[in-house]
């Protein structure tokens, strides 16, 4: 093997971040701690939101967030079919059913339309609506709000692959039109923590609740007490929470990293950027995923979109090739809805049409131009394609 392997995505360590670690490790906390507060803290400025809450990872994010705001036995999310298994499965953690809306077949995003349509299904009150940022691009929030709002229903923003992506109106994780976002800091997300999550929100009663249920639900507060607040030893339990706590080593790792949020942005933007400019001139069956107006993506991901039959292959063959030239690619996502634990019925043709043509490619800060270059040649030559 004479070349280096390119998975589709790892992470970025530098000296700076291991030295973060080895400060908490020296340390007299390892967990909840005080980097935790000024991680938190460093979000808030980062995502421009006035509350952040850490926790263990971005499942517990999203688990978190639902149950602080009440979703509860059969109540209603509409949740994307095209997302990670964790954005449905949060809902029923909380007990609440899952309806899946359709998706956008050249970005793999909720719309309007899409999620009107899953309103439509729903026989009864909807409790909350859970958009998905796939690869690094938003969702059309403010048109999501609109009719979220019209149904009564909260948001909750999976943004798990959106940290640093700026929409013409606001950062993702502002807040602005949802009630909490979401976020994971998994190795091959923008900055990690080794493992780790947060939500963001601008509802500090909403941030308290979620902070008790990251904790077992316990408080500290004298104010809060049932019994003798006199007690310096009290605290009760009030919540039905979880262990859901963040360690302070992972804290400090996720603010080392996120203090280059804006260095590995640019870094992903001009890989992306290369590959835009490459696979185009391939072939008319092969292009980037679409590409959302009024957005500066921080990309998670770079998704092709191929038409594998019309080139007489299919993605097997195509990630298999690939592999033998030492590169790694991945597909993001089957369709939930499909997958043996919910298996519903219906037509979602948006969903289909992204699943069919969809391959994501190497995409890491570490790359280099030539690793982009790289990929593209195998690419085309796996498919028996040369540049137009």
């Amino acid at each position: 093997m004479s070349s280096r392997f390119l998975p589709y995505g790892r992470q970025s360590i530098d000296q700076d971040d291991i030295d973060a670690v080895i400060r908490v490790l020296k340390s007299d906390f390892l967990t909840t701690g005080p980097e935790i507060d000024a991680f938190e803290l460093a979000l808030v400025k980062t995502t421009g939101a006035t509350e952040a809450v850490a926790c263990s990872n971005g499942t517990a994010a999203l688990h978190l967030a639902l149950a602080a705001l009440g979703v509860g036995e059969g109540d209603v999310c509409i949740v994307p079919t095209i997302t990670f298994m964790a954005t449905a499965n949060a809902v029923r953690y909380c007990g609440g059913r899952v309806v899946f809306a359709d998706v956008d077949p050249d970005t793999g995003l909720m719309t309007r339309a899409t999620l009107a349509e899953a309103i439509e299904r729903v026989d009864g009150p909807v409790k909350a609506i859970l958009p998905v940022h796939l690869a690094g691009q938003s969702c059309d929030m403010a048109a999501l709000s609109d009719i979220a709002r019209e149904a009564g229903a909260f948001i909750v923003e999976d943004a798990c692959h959106a940290l640093g992506t700026e929409r013409r109106d606001g950062n993702v994780g502002d807040c602005r039109y949802s009630d909490a976002a979401t976020f994971s800091f998994h190795p091959v997300k923008t900055i990690a923590a080794g493992e780790g999550g947060a939500i963001t929100t601008n509802d500090a009663s909403l941030a308290d609740r979620m902070r008790r249920l990251r904790s077992h639900g316990v408080t500290r507060n004298p104010d809060d007490f049932i019994g003798d607040a006199n007690e310096p030893w009290r605290q009760e339990f009030h919540d039905l929470g979880w262990n859901f706590r963040l360690p302070d080593m992972c804290a400090a790792l996720a603010r080392s990293q996120l203090s280059r949020l804006d260095q590995f942005a640019a870094r992903r933007r001009e890989l992306a950027a290369i590959y835009d400019k490459g696979l185009t001139r391939l072939s008319n069956q092969l292009r980037p995923s679409a590409r959302m107006r009024g957005q500066t993506p921080c990309w998670h991901l770079y998704v092709a979109l191929i038409d594998f039959a019309g080139l007489g292959t299919n993605r097997t063959d195509v990630m298999n090739g690939l592999r033998e030239r030492e590169i790694g690619t991945q597909v993001h996502y089957i369709p939930v809805h499909s997958q043996k634990i919910y298996d519903e019925r219906g037509a979602f043709p948006g969903a289909t049409g992204w699943y069919e043509r969809c391959l994501s490619l190497p995409l890491y800060v570490g790359m280099k131009d030539e690793d982009v270059h790289r990929v593209i040649r195998a690419l085309g030559d796996v498919l028996g394609l040369k540049a137009l």
